[in-house]
């Protein structure tokens, strides 16, 4: 069977925000890549976004080659102990392992996180440095995305400038992803070995507000990659969603992640939460929003219209919501956020649903119950279902051309409807994985180097 990492105990870790899974030990990381076929065409290496040599890597943890093995990872991807943390390798690379059709897959993010955190130490030698073209690239956006990109066009030797509009770089990383599932000082020590490569970071750098993509290129760079994700929460559009105590998941993660929240007070950021919170949503980020409302004491129910098997979240965050107390209500849809006197939230009133037949996305449509109405004593609502893009970068940009959702729309090169304008990750996708951004990061600087190549052969 698949070597499953340990974890702390729920009745611990609900009371903290330490890391949930502890990572394997060099004996166990060792016994499971023991377990690897050495596949001669590996189907997981087709199966991961940023093409990464798995079967090699695992050869390397055998063999007791800890450094070896992050060196083999880097090849591809920058980003390997978040990697090791929030990918969804389920779905990807441990899906198509030929094991897995005994269900028995390698855990190949486990792995990989016991070869990123050796890195931890500062035992290893990866980074790299070539000498520069001299060609300028701007990359605007920390996220994922943008970081992958930036380290690969720095390796190729291009002088890379990495702007980005908060004060802590990371993106989605860090104002989007607890502590206890990925900790800052992970992306902290990612983002230095990213700069080692040469890239230039500026921070609290707004576009659309402190600087616009004209004026990049007035300052002699040659493209421009922009990576700045869907960070635009959605709502329901029912009422009294403008209530006190309403909030998007966007917010209320940003303010426990990058404000210290849950150090109040030792820190200055407060969420008012009452004692009883709903969250609505079915995937990732609904998930995050209700372990860390029941980790700051609150009672945290999740509120998601389909079933459990149709929620997009993953398998193993389910698994530890309910192991740590989350109560799941499926199959209800809220209609209205009933306040009291005071403008504050006292009750989520919802639908009773059954599954029709599928919609577009493929899952079984929700049907509401005719006269099921019913009302949960809640004080707090998150709402979690969804983000888009931010639509200043549009609105400051003539010519650049957006679907009705507000993603920038790319051609097969990547490159935006301004030349020498390149857009990946959540910003063309709409919300998507961390993994995903990164492959398009990594694609971007491939098609960047080709775009400076061309125009510098004319």
């Amino acid at each position: 069977m698949e070597k499953k990492c340990p974890l702390q105990p729920a009745k611990e870790r609900i009371k903290n925000f330490l890391e949930v899974a502890l990572g394997f030990p060099e004996s166990e990381a060792r016994e499971e890549a023991a377990r690897c076929l050495q596949c001669k065409n590996p189907a997981c290496v087709k199966g991961c976004p940023v093409g990464i040599n798995i079967p090699a890597f695992i050869k390397l943890i055998k063999e007791g080659k800890r450094n070896e093995a992050l060196a083999k990872i880097k090849e591809k991807n920058n980003l390997s102990a978040v990697c090791g943390r929030v990918c969804p390798q389920e779905d990807q690379c441990e899906a198509v392992c030929i094991l897995n059709r005994k269900r028995m897959p390698i855990n190949i993010g486990a792995l990989e996180r016991f070869a990123a955190d050796c890195e931890l130490t500062g035992k290893t030698g990866t980074r790299v440095k070539t000498g520069p073209k001299g060609a300028k690239v701007a990359v605007v956006g920390s996220g994922p995305a943008g970081l992958t990109c930036a380290a690969d066009l720095a390796k190729m030797g291009y002088k890379v400038t990495l702007f980005e509009s908060l004060h802590v770089p990371g993106g989605v990383l860090v104002y989007g992803i607890p502590e206890f599932r990925l900790p800052k000082q992970i992306v902290h020590n990612e983002v230095e070995y990213i700069k080692s490569l040469g890239v230039d970071l500026k921070t609290d750098m707004l576009i659309g507000n402190v600087f616009s993509l004209e004026d990049l290129f007035k300052e002699g760079y040659s493209a421009i990659f922009v990576a700045v994700g869907a960070g635009l929460p959605q709502f329901l559009g029912i009422p009294g969603e403008n209530l006190g105590r309403v909030y998007s998941a966007n917010e209320f993660l940003t303010r426990v992640n990058l404000m210290k929240a849950y150090q109040f007070p030792g820190y200055a950021t407060p969420l008012n939460l009452g004692n009883k919170v709903a969250v609505i949503g079915g995937g990732n980020v609904a998930l995050d929003s209700a372990r860390v409302a029941l980790r700051l004491g609150k009672v945290s129910t999740l509120v998601y219209r389909r079933t459990e098997k149709e929620m997009p979240g993953r398998l193993e965050e389910v698994e530890n919501a309910k192991e740590e107390g989350v109560v799941f209500k499926f199959l209800t849809q809220p209609v209205k956020i009933i306040g009291d006197d005071a403008g504050f939230v006292k009750g989520l009133e919802c639908l009773q649903m059954e599954l029709g037949e599928p919609d577009a996305s493929g899952r079984r449509r929700p049907v509401a119950i005719k006269d099921s109405n019913f009302i949960l004593d809640v004080d707090t609502v998150i709402l979690a279902i969804g983000q888009n893009p931010n639509p200043l970068l549009k609105r400051v940009t003539p010519g650049l051309k957006t679907s009705d959702h507000g993603t920038i729309i790319v051609d097969v090169n990547m490159m935006t409807s301004i030349k020498g304008v390149f857009a990946g990750g959540d910003i063309i996708t709409g919300a998507d994985t961390v993994i995903a951004a990164m492959g398009a990061g990594k694609r971007a600087a491939v098609a960047i180097d080709n775009y400076i190549k061309a125009g510098k052969e004319k």
